[in-house]
């Protein structure tokens, strides 16, 4: 099994991350995105939108990180991660949207700005990562992990990397006390792997 990565994406880091956490073994490839590896035939024959992570699983190539996070948890058959009553794995599916809407548009794009040099709206986007922050503070404080189940999900994974580094995007976290504390839960978890961080934002402001 192979996982195409770039360290910085918080898209890689969840498959890296879930990977690790089920303690299944894969080689970590990482892709020269300053080099346009990404753009090469060669990549874009394993996935066409030039994006990583891609999980090449024997002749199984897996884009996009939640799906990988899918494929694995039935893969391995943990339905700990990955419940299948109807209710569970609704609610599983809720926050796997949230990831990749207002997660996305929210933290992870302003991130992008201070790490990557996008050119994109700052105030806007940390208004937004704001908003759904708020909204994830709500749902933790009466709960430990997001989809509302006795364990951690595929979820909780996929929400974990962009809100972690925050930070790095100028978003605040000091004002959401459940989820710090879940962002605790998370690295306490037995073969977390940490997304690096980038001496960028909120933390090139403190230093």
């Amino acid at each position: 099994m192979k996982l195409y990565h770039l360290p910085l994406s918080g898209h890689a880091h969840r498959a890296r991350l879930f990977l690790s956490l089920i303690g299944v073994e894969a080689e970590i490839i990482d892709v020269d995105f300053a080099g346009g590896e990404h753009k090469q035939p060669e990549f874009l024959a394993l996935n066409r939108f030039g994006q990583v992570p891609v999980l090449v699983d024997g002749d199984t190539i897996i884009s996009d990180s939640n799906a990988i996070l899918v494929y694995l948890a039935k893969k391995d058959g943990r339905t700990d991660w990955l419940p299948e009553s109807p209710k569970e794995a609704a609610a599983v599916q809720r926050w796997l949207s949230v990831a990749a809407g207002q997660v996305a548009f929210g933290p992870a794009a302003a991130r992008l700005i201070t790490v990557f040099g996008a050119d994109i709206n700052a105030d806007e986007v940390i208004a937004r990562a704001h908003a759904v922050l708020a909204v994830i503070d709500a749902e933790l404080g009466t709960r430990d992990w997001i989809a509302e189940t006795a364990q951690p999900t595929i979820a909780d994974v996929a929400l974990y990397s962009y809100i972690s580094s925050a930070p790095e995007g100028n978003v605040d976290l000091t004002g959401y006390p459940a989820v710090n504390r879940w962002l605790r839960r998370i690295e306490d978890l037995p073969g977390f792997v940490a997304f690096p961080k980038s001496p960028v934002g909120l933390a090139q402001a403190a230093a």
